[in-house]
């Protein structure tokens, strides 16, 4: 029974942690062009990934959303000679719609 019980649980949780960590998605601009947009985005050190639902030109399209995915994490290594290195993030990757 207590196997039963902590599998459960165990189940339980590993659920919540995953519907959890779901990409929250970010408020879309109300001003400028997705050109605008994505650039600010690209000077804050993100990755952007562009979703077209239109063949408009960027500084003609508007952004429809913009939603957070993975951060981009990269390893730098320590002052000492014995191969450790930990890591720091440098940016995020950004997905935005654009019509």
């Amino acid at each position: 029974m207590k196997k039963f019980t902590l599998s459960t649980v165990a189940a339980a949780a590993l659920t919540a942690a995953v519907l959890g960590l779901a990409a929250p998605a970010l408020a879309a601009p109300t001003a400028g062009n997705a050109a605008d947009t994505i650039s600010a985005l690209e000077a804050g050190g993100n990755r952007v990934v562009v979703t077209r639902q239109s063949a408009a030109p960027l500084d003609e399209a508007s952004v429809v959303s913009i939603t957070r995915g993975p951060i981009m994490r990269q390893a730098i290594p320590h002052a000492t000679s014995n191969g450790d290195h930990t890591l720091s993030v440098s940016g995020q990757t950004i997905y935005v719609t654009v019509k």
